[in-house]
């Protein structure tokens, strides 16, 4: 009996090595090895572009607000009534002239009465100055006593000062006379008139009968960060600061030059306000009107790449550089950003290449493959 199950135990032992010769290729390590694939090395398709040194603007971008240089409100200086409006509303009308006119009638009958009185004076002060040499001369012969003398002295000197106020008096009508025809004191845009003819009008109206608002040249006001004001100080007194207007809605430029910089910089917001003279010759700027101001203080040689190669992190901002097929990461400074155009401080040099598009797949060390950029990007 032992002897027959050590004869079955030896038959399943050359069994079971049987099939694990006839199966070794399956499950051995170096078979498994020599068979399975080898992973290709993973490869990004990149847009690049080249980061440049040239000379760059240093410019400020801000919102500004369009005012008037001068701005004048046409009153009437008397109670009167309004005969004839001389302007069409919102017209452009030059310094002196006429706008309006009033009713004069009264005025010019107190100047005729004035110079009678002028007249008459004037006719009494010579009878009283002949009788004055008369008395004089019957004085030094002893014919008449002094005091006749004395009386014709006060009569001549009162009938002077008559006319003395008389002449202020008609002074004073033929300046009111001047108020019945009121002319522009600035050239510029005319508002509409708030009245017109046959409207009776007075000098404690408080609605101006109509304002005038100079427009060439004109002011642009518009807030800066304080930070920037040591360097507009320098670009006004080296002349070279300049600013462009933008209207909204609008590809046309107004040129102007920074004339002011307020004297006081506002602690609730630190922003410090500036404003500049606009030529304005075409009255492309209006008042009132919200424009987009880039100042620009000075040029300077700077590294220059696409907005769209920078990318921000929480230890700050970075860009991938391609050397050799491979994308590396090189933290950047940005200085300011112009447009699609940014600016960089430190980090780069000038010549390097940087990746604009197909960041979302790159890791630091990853090959990439540059591809063309898409039309329209």
């Amino acid at each position: 009996m032992k002897r027959r199950t050590l004869l079955i135990g030896g038959v399943l032992a050359l069994a079971i090595a049987g099939v694990a010769v006839a199966t070794r290729n399956m499950w051995s390590p170096i078979g498994a090895v020599a068979q399975a694939p080898v992973p290709a090395e993973r490869s990004v398709a990149v847009e690049v572009a080249l980061a440049t040194a040239k000379i760059m603007p240093l410019q400020v971008d801000a919102l500004g607000t369009v005012t008037p240089m001068a701005s004048v409100a046409i009153k009437s200086r008397l109670d009167n009534e309004i005969m004839d409006v001389k302007f069409a509303d919102g017209a452009r009308v030059k310094k002196g002239d006429v706008l309006l006119t009033l009713d004069s009638r009264a005025l010019e009958a107190q100047i005729r009465q004035a110079e009678g009185n002028i007249a008459r004076d004037k006719a009494q002060l010579e009878g009283a100055e002949r009788d004055f040499r008369r008395y004089s001369e019957l004085v030094t012969k002893g014919a008449t006593p002094v005091t006749n003398l004395d009386n014709a002295r006060t009569q001549t000197d009162t009938f002077r000062a008559a006319i003395k106020a008389d002449e202020a008096a008609l002074e004073n009508l033929r300046v009111q006379l001047s108020y019945c025809t009121i002319t522009a004191a600035i050239g510029g845009r005319i508002s509409a008139a708030s009245v017109k003819i046959g409207n009776f009008v007075r000098s404690a109206d408080t609605v101006p009968i109509a304002v005038i608002n100079q427009l060439s040249p004109i002011y642009v006001s518009f807030a800066v960060p304080q930070r920037y004001l040591p360097d507009i100080r320098k670009a006004i007194g080296a002349e070279s600061a300049t600013i462009d207007a933008v209207i909204p809605g609008s590809d046309a430029r107004a040129p102007g030059a920074v004339t002011m910089i307020e004297n006081a910089v506002d602690a609730t917001t630190g922003m410090a306000t500036v404003r500049a003279t606009m030529a304005n010759q075409d009255e492309a700027l209006w008042p009132g009107t919200l424009v987009n101001i880039r100042l620009t203080l000075r040029e300077e040689r700077a590294v220059v790449l696409p907005s769209a190669a920078v990318q921000v992190s929480q230890q700050g901002t970075y860009v991938y550089v391609v050397a050799d097929g491979v994308a590396k990461v090189q933290n950047v400074t940005v200085n300011r950003v112009m447009g699609s155009e940014t600016v960089i401080d430190s980090g780069l040099d000038g010549g390097e290449t940087v990746v604009t598009n197909g960041h979302l797949l790159l890791t630091n060390g990853v090959r990439v493959t540059v591809r063309e950029r898409k039309p329209g990007a």
